[in-house]
């Protein structure tokens, strides 16, 4: 199983929200560089990123600081937020980002999602952010109609092979992981299934090794202290990139 420590960057800062809350934020002092670094010492090999204002905003003022950490740390580098069209996917891709994820164009573009799972494969994700049971979209500002699980079930026939699923009623608050849910996804979908949110301790992590889950993204567990990176990776026995 692999282990993605998140940056998730607004206005260039590392933060962390709570719930998914624009308005519950916390900042934290090293800025997104050196949080990739501390991370790439600890041994991770995989890294997470959100641009947070191209989620929100559609703005890719954070460009260049991913950028900057793609071609400087050369970990295995996903990178989700505001990527909803294939341009910016593919500006992505040229700088040496490994894999792209989609959210809210995945949900409202079935026929560009298909498109862009034949023609990148391995290279793209598709983000299910998930609030009381349907899909979030713009940031995780706005329900859609569609429920996460059956929105999953269906990518694996639109060519899609990686999903990052979140439960923002977790996401945030270190309260942990509903492992019941990813289970399910596991048995449920044929895709790789990384799980996000609410994953506050080892044992969250042992956990969804055993149901099978292909990854874990850790943010504020990292940050608070309240996981050591180093006995996560340990415990997910994770020995390569994605």
């Amino acid at each position: 199983m692999k282990i993605f420590p998140a940056i998730d960057i607004r206005d260039g800062k590392v933060v962390r929200l709570t719930h998914g809350d624009f308005n519950k934020e916390v900042r934290y002092e090293l800025t997104p560089m050196e949080a990739a670094v501390q991370f790439a010492e600890a041994g991770a090999k995989n890294l997470h990123i959100v641009d947070l204002d191209g989620a929100k905003d559609d703005s890719l003022s954070n460009f260049d600081i991913i950028k900057s950490i793609v071609q400087e740390t050369g970990m295995f580098v996903e990178v989700g937020g505001g990527i909803r069209n294939q341009e910016r996917l593919e500006r992505y891709l040229d700088i040496g980002v490994n894999r792209v994820i989609l959210g809210t164009i995945a949900v409202n573009n079935i026929p560009f999602l298909r498109d862009m799972a034949t023609k990148y494969s391995d290279r793209l994700a598709v983000g299910i952010d998930v609030k009381d049971g349907y899909v979030a979209t713009k940031g995780w500002q706005e329900l859609s109609g569609m429920v996460g699980e059956d929105f999953c079930s269906r990518l694996h026939l639109l060519g899609v092979l990686h999903v990052i699923y979140t439960d923002i009623s977790r996401d945030g608050t270190l309260g942990g992981v509903n492992v019941e849910l990813y289970e399910r996804l596991v048995k449920k979908c044929a895709l790789d299934i990384i799980a996000s949110g609410g994953v506050g301790s080892l044992d969250d992590i042992r956990k969804l090794r055993d149901v099978g889950v292909h990854g874990v993204v850790l943010g504020k567990a990292l940050y608070s202290g309240a996981i050591d990176l180093k006995r996560a990776l340990e415990v997910a026995g994770e020995d390569e990139q994605c």
